[in-house]
């Protein structure tokens, strides 16, 4: 009989045409909205209407790529510079990450690397960050509803995250309708990272009722519309059930964690650029068939080979599914989507020993559903570069 916490944003707002409730939410906060996106202007132009119709001024600031340590820093001094009430972060899983960490550095003093795991001192967090909407614009990274910020650091060239329970947004705004648009491309991508979130969480060493539930769920609804999503993106019921799958991937992360997927994820993002999506997407397949492997081998954990064969059943939507039939699903679902092996040139072979290493301190490796050593996750980083 298991103790557990669960913590998820202060409010959550899901459904088609949300986003025109942001206006009065921000209005409640103050008059003046730092807004974080990646596409400037044209990007952000429903949000911006909306809160001009509540009254809430604004300024923009805009992150290219991978948020860095940099940008975060470069925020805090605008927003300590313009006044701002609060941080709205609008867009895929960069800008609401940066507006989380902004939120939370403009009130707590010293550098950002006084609070980084990995690089920095881990310190915790001391002081309430200033209110942050997060309005997510992918269905992937489910960062709005996360405690944590992942950053990148170019001077070490490794992504490394800011986490406290106080990163958590105040107000979570998800609106299917914002990833109507999204190209094929990027619809895939974040969607196998949603993927690679409900399936790390479910078989996470830290999981519980609560996260279990939310994990079987999203994981029935991207077995349903993923790839509808991916080949037709006014499919509007398979970006509804992408919207919520990333949602709830995102709440089941932040409260049982992850595994060596992601453990490797962020060494390999900072050093290769590659996008995270994509990363995840290569991985996955290849970690469930070590993690199944050795769970066969020791025979010591049968509750978690069976959440493995539920995750068969719920993808493929056939009730005498086993894992095997799970991870082929995937792998092609992978291929389907244009994604698969990573190029070779981007991971020599020296880089990838060193990226392994990185990826045993990782928290994600730590609660993987068996401990793996140096030698396992090479073994995967090497599969995924291997020749097509």
């Amino acid at each position: 009989m298991e103790r557990f916490e669960f913590s998820t944003a202060g409010r959550i707002i899901f459904g088609p045409g949300t986003l025109k409730e942001a206006g009065e939410i921000a209005r409640s906060f103050g008059r003046a909205a730092f807004v974080v996106t990646s596409k400037g202007v044209e990007r952000a132009r429903p949000l911006l209407e909306v809160l001009n119709k509540a009254g809430v001024s604004y300024t923009l600031f805009c992150v290219r790529g991978e948020p860095t340590l940099d940008d975060v820093t470069a925020a805090v001094q605008q927003v300590k510079e313009w006044g701002a009430d609060m941080i709205i972060g609008f867009g895929g899983g960069s800008p609401i990450d940066t507006a989380k960490a902004v939120a939370a550095m403009v009130s707590n003093p010293g550098d950002i690397l006084d609070y980084l795991e990995v690089i920095g001192h881990g310190k915790p967090l001391t002081k309430q960050p200033i209110p942050c909407i997060a309005i997510p614009t992918t269905a992937g990274t489910g960062a709005e509803v996360t405690k944590n910020s992942v950053l990148l650091s170019e001077i070490h060239k490794i992504k490394v995250s800011l986490r406290h329970t106080m990163l958590l947004p105040r107000v979570a705004i998800v609106d299917p309708e914002l990833t109507y648009d999204l190209p094929p491309n990027v619809t895939a991508r974040t969607g196998c990272d949603a993927l690679t979130q409900l399936i790390e969480a479910y078989v996470s060493s830290r999981a519980n009722p609560m996260t279990d539930a939310l994990c079987e769920e999203g994981l029935r609804r991207v077995g349903l519309s993923l790839k509808r999503a991916v080949k037709n993106g006014r499919d509007f019921q398979a970006r509804y059930d992408m919207a919520l799958a990333s949602m709830l991937s995102g709440i089941a992360l932040a409260n049982a964690g992850l595994g060596v997927v992601h453990g490797l994820a962020g060494p390999v993002g900072g050093f290769t650029r590659l996008p995270h999506g994509t990363i995840c997407a290569a991985l996955l397949p290849l970690a469930m068939e070590v993690n199944i492997s050795l769970l066969r081998t020791r025979g010591d954990n049968e509750g978690t080979l069976r959440k493995y064969r539920k995750i068969a059943e719920l993808l493929t939507g056939k009730p005498d599914a086993d894992w095997e039939l799970g991870v082929e699903w995937i792998k092609q679902l992978v291929e389907d989507c244009g994604l698969g092996r990573l190029d070779a040139a981007l991971l020599p072979e020296e880089a990838i020993h060193r990226l392994a290493s990185q990826a045993l301190q990782s928290s994600s490796t730590k609660s993987n559903p068996v401990p793996l050593g140096e030698a396992e996750l090479v073994g995967i980083l090497s599969r995924a570069v291997a020749s097509k």
